[in-house]
């Protein structure tokens, strides 16, 4: 069990059929989000185990009832009351379930065996049973805490990666910031106080996107994205809303929480890099447009590079800021994006669901 706690789970399952005499037995383990939760079906034994897999509500079922009472539960022919037991044609005579708890506080789930009769189980069934649910949930919290570390590990690989490619990127822009700053400057004092105003911005960005390795909680605080967008803009020019800006933003008042925020500053914080390194940012002329409107419960944000060096089609490889983007707004925000790679200039259109931007 210490070595491979997850192999031992159907051991215990059958063990527990045998013990008592049932003719099908499995856990239902209990998965919190989203709310109330639902018990997932695992490890089935005997006539119940087509079911593998499948899902049954938290507050509606044998299994949230004993996890409320917190001790052994027996149920006559459940499907009398349960609905989604009978459509789906099950016959439960008997049912003897115990529940599965990490220190009595956290739960986990269920353990349960199946009786063909009416009065097969008794007290010397359910106190087998609860020895044998020690064992299970001893098994179940080293199998979460194994899945836990691989997702700690996973995560860090990617931040670890993300470091990296943020870093080479803020170089490449402090030299472009250097460059634009050069040529607007009538002198050194000019040139210095310009170069340290767009650095000291560059970093307010930069901070805007930091992430905490321990467990990838957001450290941002929800602003407005007009905010988000001038801030992390700044320091590539000067941002506004009048047509002769550099870098024109427009669109109506938006909130975001602290998550979407996260994943919007990253986002923008990619395309402007990229802007400074390959496109309209990275000459004197170019200019960049963000706009956003809502739309039938969604949020469409537009980038539209122009100005600068020509585009000669989509790229032939894809680098690690797409995935950085791919993440942000498809994997945490549950949107879409659409990349136009225009002569012209670039045009990204970014679409999320507005209730995600809350988060």
């Amino acid at each position: 069990m210490a070595r491979q706690p997850e192999d031992v789970l159907p051991r215990f399952v059958d063990l527990a059929m045998e013990m008592t005499g049932g003719v099908s037995a499995g856990l239902s383990l209990y998965e919190e989000n989203p709310a109330p939760g639902v018990f997932r079906w695992r490890y089935l034994r005997g006539t119940l185990s087509p079911f593998e897999n499948a899902t049954t509500p938290r507050n509606f079922s044998p299994c949230g009832i004993t996890l409320d009472r917190n001790a052994p539960t027996l149920s006559t022919h459940p499907e009398r009351f349960y609905n989604w037991i009978s459509d789906a044609n099950i016959v439960v005579p008997e049912v003897l379930l115990v529940p599965l708890y990490i220190g009595s506080v956290e739960p986990l789930g269920t353990l349960w065996i199946v009786s063909d009769k009416t009065g097969h189980f008794d007290n010397g069934h359910a106190r087998i049973v609860m020895e044998l649910a020690a064992f299970v949930g001893n098994a179940l919290q080293m199998v979460r805490s194994e899945q836990r570390l691989q997702r700690a590990l996973e995560e860090q690989e990617t931040l670890a990666k993300e470091m990296s490619h943020r870093v080479k990127n803020m170089f490449a822009i402090a030299e472009g910031i250097v460059r634009a700053s050069a040529k607007s400057s009538g002198s050194k004092e000019e040139l210095a106080n310009t170069i340290s105003g767009r650095f000291h911005a560059l970093a307010i960005a930069h901070g805007l996107v930091r992430r905490s390795f321990s467990d990838g909680a957001i450290e941002t605080h929800g602003s407005s994205l007009r905010q988000l967008v001038e801030t992390i803009l700044k320091p590539h020019g000067d941002v506004g809303s009048a047509k002769a800006t550099r870098i024109q933003v427009d669109g109506p008042a938006l909130h975001l929480g602290d998550r979407a925020m996260n994943s919007f500053a990253l986002a923008l914080h990619e395309l402007a890099s990229n802007a400074a390194k390959y496109g309209a940012l990275k000459n004197h002329d170019g200019t960049v447009t963000i706009t956003w409107r809502e739309t039938d419960g969604r949020v469409c944000v537009e980038w539209i590079e122009t100005g600068g060096p020509c585009v000669d089609g989509a790229p032939t490889k894809l680098g690690f800021g797409n995935t950085l983007l791919h993440a942000s707004i498809v994997q945490q925000l549950g949107g879409t994006i659409d990349h136009d790679w225009q002569p012209a200039g670039l045009r990204v259109t970014l679409n999320v669901p507005l209730a995600n931007l809350a988060a």
